[in-house]
């Protein structure tokens, strides 16, 4: 990109104030930070076709070698957790917390929460125990048989409708399950 092309985009007057000089400037100066400006962004516009073309070299490279965008991002999280442990902050909070786990209130505490787990495991094991002598009690109780006597009753009764037949009796055998 020549000179020439910027200069069309500027006003007519050549000044980008609209003809006004910018203060403690003259105009030989104004023209010589328009063509030093001229020449960056030139030089910019170059810089990125040459990082977008060196990009582009670069993942042809990884292409053929096999190498890619998941195992790129593998890498990357197992270098930066290695920084992580190498880090001050992560290096003495571990240090701190190996302080804590040998601290006599954490064994208290750990002893203390052990026992309770014991003891809570121990008490659901009796009730669970209880509940069930309970239900095994209250199944054998008389109750419960006259009750289970009429729910089969009431089985026969609709199995024996559903099939057409007539008969009320418990004893018909020929009811399907």
């Amino acid at each position: 990109m020549d000179s020439s092309e910027h200069d069309s985009s500027m006003p007519s007057s050549g000044f980008a104030t609209g003809g006004d000089l910018p203060p403690g400037l003259t105009e030989e100066e104004v023209e010589e930070i328009q063509l030093e400006l001229t020449k960056v962004d030139d030089e910019i516009q170059t810089l990125k076709q040459v990082l977008t073309a060196k990009e582009r070299h670069a993942a042809e490279l990884k292409r053929r070698l096999g190498i890619s965008p998941l195992s790129e991002i593998k890498q990357n999280f197992t270098k930066g957790w290695q920084e992580i442990q190498c880090s001050s902050a992560y290096l003495t909070a571990s240090t701190t917390l190996e302080d804590i786990s040998r601290s006599e209130a954490y064994k208290k505490t750990q002893e203390t929460l052990s026992q309770a787990g014991q003891v809570t495991s121990a008490a659901f094991s009796t009730m669970g125990t209880a509940i069930r002598n309970r239900l095994g009690e209250m199944r054998n109780s008389p109750s419960f048989k006259s009750f289970e006597d009429k729910v089969e009753n009431m089985k026969y009764k609709v199995m024996g409708r559903s099939n057409g037949e007539g008969s009320n009796s418990p004893t018909n055998n020929d009811a399907t399950f």
